[in-house]
């Protein structure tokens, strides 16, 4: 990438515990692999588990593929989160839908000009997972949170790939 300034990615979810954490670190390892300069953080819509630590299955399935997600702390998105990232990639449709109900709030505060951040779904490049939800695998089992990674690493291939052709200019 020939840009100094780095491309900043919001990965969001509801409570930044599962997806988006697990998002994060994976889009973040296979953007250094690829040495593109980008950015990659995470947060929640709600504020239900503000600064707590990633949920301990996430962990675990996560570490066992390679990714360590212990240095991680759950956050809220916010309107300056707008202002401040490029990129904001919501893991399903519900939380995309309260991602713009914000965006709407940011941009009464400071104007359209000022926000930078585009919005998509994780799976939008995606050609397994074209458009689909990331599940939430709270309440669910195991296999929820190989879901989650499954479908992460196929995202993020595909991410990989746009930011490659985005950035490259």
């Amino acid at each position: 990438m020939s840009s100094k300034t780095p491309y900043k990615v919001l990965c969001v979810c509801l409570g930044n515990i599962c997806r988006s954490p697990t998002a994060e670190v994976v889009l973040r390892q296979f953007c250094d692999q690829q040495q593109l300069n980008i950015v990659i953080d995470s947060a929640g819509t709600s504020n239900y588990h503000p600064n707590k630590s990633p949920d301990e299955r996430s962990q675990k399935h996560a570490l066992k593929r390679g990714y360590d997600l212990s240095s991680l702390r759950a956050r809220q998105l916010n309107i300056q989160d707008f202002i401040d990232f490029d990129l904001i990639l919501a893991m399903d449709h519900e939380n995309l839908d309260n991602i713009q109900t914000l965006q709407q709030k940011a941009f009464s505060v400071f104007g359209k000009t000022k926000l930078r951040a585009q919005l998509a779904l994780m799976s939008e490049h995606d050609e397994v997972y074209k458009q689909q939800a990331l599940p939430d695998p709270y309440y669910g089992g195991e296999n929820g949170f190989e879901r989650v990674l499954d479908q992460c690493e196929s995202s993020s291939r595909a991410w990989v790939e746009v930011f490659k052709n985005k950035l490259a200019v």
